[in-house]
């Protein structure tokens, strides 16, 4: 039985995270509820089910 190593999301990656101009740091754009948000801001938040990988090439090559 092989062990599965966790697999870590970091919030700096991902899509839904973004600047707000407004309050001047990095926010989730995603609705998280009570209890994601309580994860989220505990820095405990490991397998977020909303990562998106932030990759801003990816229409890119599918045009190739």
């Amino acid at each position: 039985m092989k062990n599965k190593k966790k697999q870590t999301t970091s919030c700096e990656y991902c899509s839904n995270y973004i600047y707000d101009e407004d309050f001047g740091y990095y926010i989730c754009d995603v609705n998280l509820d009570e209890d994601e948000m309580s994860r989220f801001l505990s820095d405990s938040f490991y397998r977020c089910p909303y990562f998106q990988m932030n990759d801003e090439y990816k229409i890119v090559r599918k045009q190739m």
